[in-house]
């Protein structure tokens, strides 16, 4: 992965500033999202890790609602693209528009060149726009016409999608999948949280009312902060191991790719610095196997059961886990 600059000569946050910072952000985002801290904070340890989110739940549980809270918390630039079957990819990166008045072509850049983008329903649209975002999400910058044009950073995609309806959808391809650096779930909240929800939302909404709490230089420096976090040399071989496993496992038909593991070890890195630490320990990795792994790999037909093939991917990675074994 490519290193950060400093912004404007600034130096990267200590440790206790970052903490202090992803502290702040979380509680925000938390005045909106009740009952799940840890969705919100591997939401933070994707943004911090300069990687993409996939929020992947039944309908009506916040998937949506995450995302707008996350980008509400960030004082930067914010688009929401609402993907639909007649979406096309010059929606989404921008085109070039003759312009009468001088006889030449402009360029005008699509909602893509945000720092924060919400592609929300990401799967309704055709795989011909689903890849508008490949270069993107990968490069961080879009050719169109023979130009590259660079994207500004941060920049971060938050996608989300229904995984239970199949209607009108349009399943995320593997080399897209593998773009996002970690795939979240929601779920349903306790019965007092969602009391907590109703009483929050009785005479307003909580997410109107969210201030940021970050700028964009903030988090640039704050990324910059997470290369920075050591990883002993035994843990980057349990890495290893685990990555070998999926590759190996006569459960599964692909295992996990190179962008995978970055994938997991920067992740680990941010994980370990919005704990308070400046290096990374065992548990870092185990708690983002599967959000990290889990939607990068395919589950052999030999091993398919009735569970969809999300959870499927899931136990087998537990299954994997039990045999890695762990450095003291």
């Amino acid at each position: 992965m490519r290193r950060l600059e400093p912004v404007s000569g600034q130096e990267a946050p200590t440790t206790l500033e970052a903490v202090e910072k992803i502290n702040r952000l979380q509680a925000a985002i938390e005045t909106v999202i009740k009952g799940k801290p840890e969705a919100v904070r591997l939401g933070i340890v994707g943004l911090i890790a300069g990687g993409h989110l996939l929020i992947e739940d039944v309908p009506g549980v916040g998937k949506t609602t995450l995302a707008h809270a996350m980008a509400r918390a960030l004082r930067c630039n914010f688009q929401r693209i609402q993907f639909t079957s007649d979406l096309l990819p010059s929606d989404v990166i921008g085109l070039s528009v003759f312009n009468q008045h001088t006889s030449v072509f402009e360029w005008k850049p699509g909602p893509i060149f945000a720092n924060v983008v919400l592609a929300d329903e990401i799967n309704r649209t055709t795989p011909k726009t689903q890849s508008a975002l490949l270069e993107a999400m990968a490069e961080r910058h879009v050719t169109a016409e023979g130009v590259t044009h660079p994207l500004p950073a941060p920049f971060i995609v938050l996608a989300t999608q229904n995984p239970i309806e199949h209607h009108g959808t349009y399943p995320l391809p593997e080399s897209q999948l593998d773009r996002f650096m970690l795939r979240l779930r929601i779920g349903y909240p306790s019965t007092e949280d969602e009391k907590q929800i109703l009483r929050d939302r009785e005479y307003r909404d909580p997410l109107e009312e969210l201030q940021p709490v970050m700028t964009a230089a903030e988090i640039v420096e704050l990324q910059r902060s997470v290369t920075e976090v050591s990883v002993d040399d035994a843990l980057v071989e349990y890495l290893m191991r685990i990555v070998a496993a999926t590759r190996e496992s006569e459960m599964l038909d692909l295992g996990v790719s190179p962008r995978a593991t970055l994938a997991l070890f920067r992740a680990a890195q941010a994980l370990a610095l919005s704990e308070e630490r400046s290096y990374c320990i065992p548990d870092d990795i185990k708690r983002l196997v599967i959000p990290t792994f889990a939607h990068r790999i395919l589950v052999s037909t030999r091993f398919s059961s009735s569970l969809r093939r999300s959870e499927e991917a899931e136990a087998v990675l537990r299954e994997i886990m039990k045999t890695v074994s762990v450095p003291l």
